[in-house]
């Protein structure tokens, strides 16, 4: 199965570096936007399989983000370690999250495929 993901963070290496990693591992990366409004605007254009959200998005929140990309399943990422924000993430509608450093297209999959239909 072929995921189409849209890629949010506010860091344009990271979105290069990310979107290079997991088109090389199978996954489309359909998007990339780096703030709430570009990818509300983008998840609204493509219509992706799954997001995956940076927990900081300079001044704006990946969390709420989460909550308006609904019913679009959502990853949160971070530097951080997710025991840092495991409260947040139990809180959220993301269904998962990932550590920039464990990002990988097997990891996505792996979270996506375990939710229900899937």
């Amino acid at each position: 199965m072929t995921l189409r993901c849209l890629l949010v963070d506010d860091n344009d290496h990271f979105l290069a570096a990310a979107r290079d990693l997991l088109e090389r591992e199978g996954l489309v990366v359909a998007g990339i936007a780096s703030d709430i409004a570009g990818a509300l605007g983008r998840a609204g254009e493509l219509g992706p399989d799954v997001a995956l959200v940076d927990i900081n998005l300079g001044g704006e929140s990946g969390f709420e983000l989460a909550r308006q990309l609904s019913p679009t399943p959502v990853i949160m990422i971070s530097t951080h370690s997710g025991d840092d924000y495991e409260d947040l993430i139990e809180d959220s509608p993301a269904i998962g999250f990932l550590s920039k450093i464990e990002l990988s297209g097997s990891a996505v999959r792996r979270l996506v495929s375990a939710l229900p239909g899937r």
